[in-house]
């Protein structure tokens, strides 16, 4: 059954501003789209699973198969992160345990999700461009999401 909550949006901005800087990715573009990424995925915390039986788990509603592709074909290429995510939290392998239910891990598997992206994010407050980098590299052309929904629950929640 998924979890039925919402974050707090100071305390969860904070730990995402402290999670990003213990392994060196903190941004303030960053956090507003993890943030933006929480809000439209999983309205902001109250899934950690996705409705109607599809795969996807945690507040980032990330699929178990995208988690697996960062750890093999990603973090596996990034020695000092993976030492430092190491180091910070003790993560060293892809856990559908740890994507649903830690918070900590889903903000870092989000985090490093983008950090794959080549392309530059956008400024911290351009809710809109945060909103279509969204769509283009989380959601993709194949979601179901929305520009549109995304600004609307980013408003909602995070601001």
């Amino acid at each position: 059954m998924p979890q039925e909550q919402r974050f707090d949006k100071v305390k969860f901005r904070q730990r995402i501003e402290e999670v990003t800087t213990d392994i060196n990715l903190y941004s303030q573009s960053a956090t507003n789209l993890l943030l933006g990424t929480c809000a439209q995925e999983s309205t902001f915390g109250k899934y950690n699973q996705q409705l109607g039986g599809g795969p996807a788990l945690g507040p980032f509603q990330m699929e178990p198969f995208t988690m697996r592709d960062i750890w093999n074909n990603f973090l596996a290429y990034k020695d000092s992160l993976c030492e430092r995510i190491y180091e910070e939290y003790g993560y060293t392998e892809a856990n559908n345990d740890l994507l649903q239910y830690d918070v900590d891990y889903g903000i870092i598997m989000c985090r490093v999700h983008y950090l794959r992206v080549k392309e530059r994010l956008p400024e911290a407050d351009d809710i809109e461009a945060l909103a279509r980098y969204w769509k283009k590299y989380y959601n993709t052309y194949k979601g179901k999401g929305k520009v549109e929904e995304f600004i609307k629950n980013y408003n909602r929640y995070v601001l």
